[in-house]
């Protein structure tokens, strides 16, 4: 059966001017503050639509990986993936997201858990649903 997720933006004013909220209505775990010059600048203060996607990315990544190594059998201990997500303000649009990814995983060699990397990028679902960005992966071992 399929799951639906849920958040709303609620968003006052023009855009340049304006600000906005961003409530993550299906956990209520965070609402959190949007705006342009964060989302143009950057800001350590206020999220912006590609931090949340990039959150999404290497939230998927990490699952997909995982799922990847255990089917061909090597469990990993931990796996550790930022997803840096790339607006270019100019477009607008985005431009890409790269994955760098330290997993520990006991018994794989470098060549094998590269080819794994790289199949779970490619069957993430969200890496599929930014089909239309480059995707870029670094993958180390600790």
């Amino acid at each position: 059966m399929a799951v639906t997720s849920e958040a709303t933006t609620v968003w006052n004013g023009t855009l340049f001017e304006g600000n906005g909220t961003v409530s993550l209505d299906s956990s209520k775990s965070a609402s959190l503050a949007v705006d342009w010059k964060a989302r143009s600048e950057g800001s350590e203060s206020t999220t912006t639509p590609e931090e949340l996607l990039g959150a999404a990315h290497a939230a998927c990544f990490s699952m997909a990986f995982s799922n990847t190594l255990v089917d061909a059998g090597f469990p990993p201990e931990s796996i550790q993936t930022t997803a840096a997500v790339t607006f270019d303000p100019s477009g607008p649009k985005i431009t890409g997201s790269h994955l760098l990814v330290n997993a520990k995983v006991p018994n794989i060699g470098d060549e094998e858990f590269q080819r794994l990397a790289e199949a779970a990028k490619g069957g993430c679902p969200v890496s599929q649903a930014l089909a239309g960005v480059e995707i870029t992966l670094e993958a180390s071992l600790a």
